[in-house]
């Protein structure tokens, strides 16, 4: 673990590594689990702002869902996305190719919201856990990402690479070229 600012961040994501492989995975980060995605605070507004763009881009299992519990549930005091049926996240659609992709992504990619999709999604395979003081910074381990870990390797792609963009839109670019020099000198 190394500190960053009011960041403790865990040296597995300079030293793991990561691509997704959605032709091998399906998407499953999407599908799989027992909790929809977690949400800042800061996120419900903006979803709630965003949901009548967004709405078309999703399935209709997704728009009942979504009608049933709301934009977002709180479970076990954290905000999350709602799922369908307890396994699917309602913001889930399905490409041809039956690969589970983010609807709110969907939306944005063309060019209807200028929202990406919640944080936490954009980060994976990093998690954070906020605390009073500081954030902690993570690798999340997963066995239905198994094939990314490959790709990541077969790559040479360490995590931190993999997320950048997620990693400057939560921390700012100055953070981030921190942690440059923090995997530079530590990889020396």
């Amino acid at each position: 673990m190394f500190q960053l600012g009011k960041t403790i961040v865990s040296e597995d994501i300079i030293e793991k590594e990561f691509v997704c492989n959605l032709s091998a995975c399906k998407g499953k980060c999407c599908i799989d689990g027992e909790a929809g995605a977690p949400l800042e605070e800061s996120e419900l507004k903006i979803l709630m702002d965003i949901y009548p763009k967004v709405k078309p881009f999703l399935r209709k299992e997704g728009i009942k869902a979504i009608e049933h519990q709301g934009l977002f549930i709180m479970d076990e005091g954290e905000y999350e996305t709602p799922l369908i049926d307890g396994k699917d996240c309602a913001y889930v659609i399905f490409d041809d190719k039956k690969i589970a992709k983010c609807g709110i992504e969907e939306a944005y990619n063309q060019g209807k919201i200028k929202w990406r999709k919640p944080i936490s999604c954009h980060l994976y395979p990093i998690r954070i856990m906020e605390y009073s003081e500081f954030s902690a910074v993570n690798y999340h381990k997963w066995p239905i990402c198994d094939d990314a870990c490959s790709l990541g390797a077969a790559l040479q792609v360490p995590v931190y690479k993999f997320v950048k963009d997620a990693l400057i839109r939560k921390f700012g670019k100055n953070w981030y070229k921190e942690l440059e020099k923090v995997a530079e000198s530590h990889n020396r």
